[in-house]
């Protein structure tokens, strides 16, 4: 047990070093980048290049209004296509209808007030300081600062049994597709680290780098919980191999993804304790945490869930669960496992398994 114990905070030392180490990395990329052009700044370097200005309106439109409109068209494939097998009961469409909209009301104030109150407070000399780096180099920092930070605050979500609670109505689903991809509790949301790492480096002088990334970063992570398995040709043939391999590597696809939705990870294809990217898989591959197998659950979800109420998914722990044996229910302290049998204890609770 202590031995456990010992490589298990030994692996995290490690891994948080490491982490640190691709932090930095941009940053040094910037430094070495000056330092080869004698610290001379031109326009051309930190305007948006000349052959992506053509699509810069496209890709503003997509930030306010187009990444609904996206996710309503992807949806209504899906169901055409009849890929929920009428899995999406009136429960169900409470909680994903209401963590689709909630958001789009609730954080536009926070992130405003941070953005336009909190920052120019806390770093009031520092606006737009960074808009002298090359727009390359403001997309390469943001995209792993934005990237990593999601993928460290969505890994201690699955191993911290606290924190689990928050992230567990996500996983709560049992199919995967546009009508689940934002279902999430409004606490996990509101404190979605990489959102204010992303204002604050808007606020320094990085927005256009900014919005590339996340309209990029939306499309990946929107397909891979997507149902459309659109990456399944990719493996089927073999002239695709070689693509497929960086790919899946590379970015979240749905089968790496949706392997981490899987119900069960004693099936070889199941993950739940790791598959943790967003946008980049690559983190997964560096820190050991991911599996590729290039095939499809057979169920999602939690093996433990207990349909609990869309107020309780949402708003929890400001609303409790009604449901007997749920993890989200008055009085539950820990992460549920099993039915503990103590004299000391009358009332035996109900535990589920941590997903870590």
């Amino acid at each position: 047990m202590a031995a456990t114990a010992y490589n298990s905070k030994s692996k995290l030392t490690r891994d948080l070093s490491i982490s640190l180490f691709i932090y930095a990395l941009p940053v040094l990329a910037i430094f070495l980048y000056f330092k080869l052009t004698n610290g001379v700044i031109a326009q051309s370097h930190i305007a948006l290049p000349s052959f992506l200005e053509f699509i810069k309106p496209a890709f503003e439109n997509i930030r306010t209004w187009g990444l609904t409109a996206f996710m309503v068209v992807l949806g209504i494939i899906e169901f055409t296509a009849g890929l929920y097998d009428d899995q999406w009961t009136g429960q169900e469409r409470k909680v994903d209808i209401i963590c689709f909209l909630a958001p789009k009301l609730l954080l536009p104030p926070v992130v405003a007030f941070f953005s336009l109150t909190a920052l120019p407070y806390l770093i009031p000399n520092l606006a737009n300081s960074l808009s002298w780096v090359p727009f390359w180099g403001g997309f390469f920092l943001i995209a792993v600062a934005d990237d990593l930070t999601q993928y460290w605050y969505h890994r201690l979500h699955h191993q911290v049994p606290f924190l689990w609670r928050f992230h567990r109505t996500h996983h709560s689903a049992p199919y995967m597709g546009m009508a689940m991809a934002s279902r999430q509790n409004f606490i996990y949301t509101v404190f979605f680290s990489q959102i204010y790492l992303t204002a604050t480096l808007t606020f320094l002088g990085l927005g256009l780098p900014a919005l590339f990334v996340l309209v990029i970063k939306s499309f990946i992570t929107l397909g891979a919980h997507s149902s459309i398995a659109w990456d399944k040709p990719f493996y089927k043939y073999k002239v695709l191999h070689p693509i497929a391999w960086v790919l899946e590597r590379l970015i979240s696809t749905p089968a790496t993804h949706h392997a981490h939705h899987a119900d069960t990870s004693g099936d070889g294809v199941g993950h739940f304790k790791g598959n943790f990217g967003n946008m980049f898989f690559i983190w997964d591959i560096i820190f050991g945490t991911g599996l590729i197998t290039r095939k499809f659950p057979k169920s999602y979800g939690m093996k433990s869930y207990k349909q609990e109420e869309w107020y309780a998914q949402f708003l929890w722990p400001i609303f409790k669960s009604k449901k007997e044996g749920s993890a989200l229910a008055e009085g539950v302290l820990a992460v549920p496992l099993r039915q503990k049998v103590e004299n000391t204890l009358p009332n035996p609770t109900y535990y589920e398994q941590i997903q870590s």
